[in-house]
């Protein structure tokens, strides 16, 4: 059967969950920014109009913002991770396969479907908008690359409508002519750079480039990007995603840290998150990575440490990770250093069903299990979660700045949207 793709895109994902929530920014330019307030991370349309540049530092865009009356919001992560879930949600209706490529994407499978994909299209658009109120764009092809090609296209067409399918368009050379090099699917800067430099510009000469020498040039990548071009699929549909290698949690701080106590609870409070994060895929860990770094735009205080323990069998235990954690904590932590950014990583991820424990091991692991779990099926429904002691029990002046965060509408009581 010939394979038929729909990638589906949210629209400014990150600036179009801030105006569900908020009729009156509709048509206002809006910006998202980093942790810390840093950098901008997302744009509206009308934002990217005015020039506001992606990654541009908060503080150098100020001026632009305020004197186009720009709304501004810190990151709200746990917001745009429940949108993100029902606009999955809502897609998986529509396909009996699909693939979540990121937070704002999905590859659905077509294949098979004798409606007119075009109108198939334009239905999920509309019921994702009715049921999430988010925007999506739709590129519909024979492969990812071209779905990919096709989705890039109908987000700029006002003809496409936000909808284009190139399955067997006779515009598909067209499409290509439109598409840079660089705007291909897998083509890196430095490999757009190599292209360019060889005069090939656009998707429609690479397609059309001799593939033996694209293979001897560019590799097997190289070689299965201009395949795709050409309709054939290299790349399949990925339902169930790779195991993780590692889990990381890490930020930076609102404020530098000297003090190795405010340091361990901030320690502390990463590797209770990333035990969650272990837990809730069923995984176990076989080691735990502490790291520290100060300020690395700063030559005079310019510091990073890391230390690495392997724990005598797998866990998912946060009391034992965390014990590990403010050991190598204290081994990282210097006296004249001003800690930056710490981070917790944990890895050697198995699955906790294949955990192989010592001898020795007196521990009732049944209870521990149910202990974990229980833990984090509270945390899931309060507002305020079960912290651990290690993490401090005073507000932390380190603690990443989110001063103009919207609330989370759709996963805290306590933030519920009022209607007057």
């Amino acid at each position: 059967m010939e394979q038929i793709y729909a990638l589906v895109d949210c629209n400014n994902f990150y600036a179009s969950c801030e105006r569900v929530f908020n009729p009156s920014l509709k048509r206002r330019p809006v910006v998202v920014l980093s942790n810390n307030d840093g950098c901008i991370v997302a744009r509206s349309n009308e934002a990217k109009a005015l020039g506001i540049a992606m990654g541009a530092p908060y503080f150098k865009a100020k001026a632009v913002i305020e004197r186009n009356n720009v709304a501004v919001f810190s990151s709200n992560y746990t917001l745009y991770a429940d949108m993100s879930a029902r606009v999955m949600e809502t897609l998986g209706n529509f396909t009996p396969s699909m693939e979540i490529y990121s937070i704002d994407e999905a590859f659905l499978n077509l294949a098979g479907f004798t409606q007119d994909l075009t109108e198939y299209a334009h239905e999920i658009r509309d019921t994702v908008a009715k049921w999430t109120g988010m925007g999506v764009s739709i590129g519909i092809a024979k492969t990812k690359t071209l779905a990919k090609v096709a989705n890039r296209l109908a987000k700029k067409s006002e003809k496409a409508n936000g909808v284009l399918d190139l399955t067997n368009s006779p515009h598909t050379d067209e499409a290509l002519r439109r598409t840079d090099v660089g705007d291909i699917w897998g083509v890196g800067r430095k490999t757009s750079k190599k292209l360019n430099n060889f005069g090939i510009l656009t998707a429609l000469q690479l397609r059309d480039t001799d593939i033996d020498w694209i293979k001897k040039t560019f590799g097997v990548n190289g070689e299965r990007t201009v395949r795709e071009l050409r309709g054939t699929p290299c790349h399949l549909l990925e339902e169930q995603p790779e195991p993780q290698k590692g889990i990381t949690v890490s930020r930076s701080f609102g404020q530098a840290i000297e003090d190795c106590e405010q340091l361990k609870h901030a320690v502390a409070k990463y590797a209770s998150r990333a035990a969650e994060k272990l837990r809730s895929q069923n995984l176990a860990a076989s080691t735990l990575t502490v790291y520290a770094m100060t300020n690395r735009f700063d030559p005079k205080n310019r510091y990073y440490n890391a230390h690495t323990t392997t724990f005598q069998s797998a866990t998912i235990d946060t009391s034992e990770i965390l014990a590990a954690a403010m050991l190598s904590t204290e081994t990282v932590f210097r006296d004249d250093a001003k800690f930056k950014k710490a981070g917790v990583m944990l890895g050697g991820l198995i699955s906790e069903k294949n955990v192989q424990r010592s001898l020795f091991d007196k521990t009732d692991q049944s209870k521990l299990n149910k202990l974990m779990k229980t833990v984090d099926s509270i945390n899931k429904k309060m507002d305020t979660p079960l912290t651990w002691a290690a993490e401090g029990l005073e507000e932390n002046p380190w603690t990443t700045k989110s001063q103009l965060r919207s609330k989370r509408y759709t996963t805290c009581w306590g933030e519920l949207p009022v209607v007057e």
